[in-house]
């Protein structure tokens, strides 16, 4: 007697051990109802933007919903509320994923599939600067869903801020210059925003035709080097002929013009002090001289990056002068042009 109840209160203990896991694992495998919306479980691979899409909601609510920012990094498992709807997400559609392989770089795969890198750096929650490890799966946005390019002007000689544009880039464009554009529009400073309506000095309905930049010198197996380009005002750090890393800079400006030509890094101060007519800086970061006095330096006196600023050094934000400096070693080559 005492044998069958031992068998009997045996059976129960596994029968309700049973039943809780059973609960357990229909609670994780299923979303549940939650005030505001459903409930979704991270896995691999998964993205603020993956995860909106599949739920036809929109990244910025996701994220808020979650307490999240735009860029925010998900983990396996972690759980999200989907905003507005309780009903169970529909299955994952046919998305065009890349496969990172060994030494691609964000930029790289951006480029070889025709899509933005701010694009791609965005449906992933990236920044555009970010690496990238063999394996990481990477949603590959529709190019057609990519920013458009920049307008022409209006045919009376109006042009229209797009994303992206400063004073500097569009009188490069258009033929003029910053101040010209300043002056015309009665502006007080470079800054503008997107939409606004900016008179064109002389009415010039057409920008000029873009000049390519020169063909890089020629580059040994795994040679470093650094692309400035003063048009653009942007700087390119390459291995080899790929890029794996760009930034805005702000160059010398019309009255202590940046060299141009092709020149190699001789020295390397993690901090220094310069000084020249009207400026004396101290802990000037990161500073990797090229040619003579010309540096390229981060910058704590100014965030004006896109428009030429410097006595002829190439200025960078501290965070990416950092980067750049780890990465060069004495030697390295760097290109300036037009």
């Amino acid at each position: 007697m005492e044998n069958e109840q031992m068998e009997n209160g045996e059976l129960r203990r596994r029968l309700w051990l049973g039943i809780v896991l059973i609960l357990g694992l229909l609670v994780y495998v299923s979303p549940v109802c939650a005030q505001g919306g459903a409930t979704y479980v991270v896995r691999r691979g998964d993205t603020l933007f993956s995860v909106a899409r599949r739920h036809g909601v929109s990244v910025d609510a996701l994220a808020a919903t979650n307490g999240l920012s735009r860029q925010a990094w998900l983990y396996t498992g972690q759980r999200l509320t989907i905003p507005g709807s309780a009903a169970a997400p529909a299955p994952p559609a046919a998305e065009n994923v890349y496969v990172v392989q060994a030494g691609d770089t964000l930029l790289e795969i951006a480029l070889r599939h025709g899509i933005p890198a701010s694009a791609l750096a965005e449906a992933n929650g990236l920044y555009w600067n970010s690496w990238v490890y063999a394996g990481q799966r990477l949603l590959l946005p529709d190019p057609a869903a990519s920013p458009a390019p920049p307008v022409a002007p209006t045919d009376d000689g109006v042009y229209i801020v797009q994303p992206g544009d400063n004073l500097f880039r569009i009188g490069l464009r258009h033929g003029t210059t910053a101040a010209a554009l300043r002056a015309a529009n009665g502006l007080s400073s470079n800054t503008i925003y997107v939409g606004q309506r900016l008179t064109l000095p002389g009415g010039a309905p057409n920008p000029p035709a873009a000049q390519p930049a020169p063909a890089p010198a020629p580059v040994g197996y795994g040679e470093k080097w650094i692309d400035v380009n003063l048009s653009t005002q942007t700087l390119t750090a390459y291995e080899e002929r790929t890029p794996v890393f760009s930034a805005l800079v702000s160059t010398g400006t019309r009255w202590y013009p940046t060299v141009v030509g092709t020149y190699a890094i001789y020295v390397k101060y993690v901090s220094t002090r310069m000084s020249g007519p009207g400026y004396n800086l101290p802990n000037v970061p990161y500073t990797m001289y090229f040619y003579r006095g010309y540096g390229i330096h981060g910058t704590y006196w100014h965030n004006n990056f896109g428009v030429p600023m410097s006595h002829g050094c190439v200025n960078m934000r501290t965070s990416d002068a950092q980067w750049l400096y780890n990465w060069a070693p004495l030697g390295t080559k760097v290109v300036t042009h037009y």
